[in-house]
Order: structure tokens, then sequence, then C-alpha cells
């Protein structure tokens, strides 16, 4: 493969990792309704910090950030959404 060749190998395959990002929020979204206020608001945080993702996904199929900032900015996206999800103060007790 040349280089040409696999830096489109690589946008392609970001923008279908954005699209299954985006599938995932997708189809999680309607679900929030039924949701009380707080488990709302913390699901809501996570499914954003999912759409993020799949935006820096997209800026690097244009070529708008190289594959270091992607891997940093998919790292930095691990982080925020291990916090939510560990966070103690965020838990409902009917979760």
């Amino acid at each position: 493969m040349t280089r040409i060749g696999v830096g489109r190998w690589r946008a392609r395959r970001a923008l279908r990792s954005a699209r299954l990002l985006d599938e995932v929020v997708d189809t999680q979204l309607p679900l929030l309704a039924a949701f009380g206020e707080e488990r709302r608001r913390r699901s809501a945080d996570y499914l954003a910090e999912l759409v993020k993702l799949a935006q820096d996904y997209r800026y690097f199929a244009h070529g708008w950030i190289d594959a270091k900032e992607l891997d940093r900015r998919g790292q930095e996206a691990i982080v925020q959404l291990s916090r939510l999800r560990e966070d103690p103060t965020a838990r409902l007790i009917n979760d």
C-alpha cells in the first residue's frame, strides 16, 4: 500500500469509527427520557463524550488533526468516561 493509500485507509477507518459512535449515541439517546433527572444528566454527559470523540475521528479523517492528537483526545475521552462511571457522588441508589 502506498503512503497515500494508507492515509485514505486510515481516513475511511476513522469515518467508520465515527459512524459507529454516532449509532451508539442515536440508539441510547431516546432511552434518556425514561430516566430520572440525575441519571439523565449523567447519561447525557457520557453520550456527549462519545459525540466529541466521533467528531475527533472526523477531524482526523479530514486531516485537521494528526494520529498523535487523535490518540491524545481518545485517551482523554477514556479518562473522562471512566470518571463519569466511577464518580460515587453521581451514583443513584436505584441504578
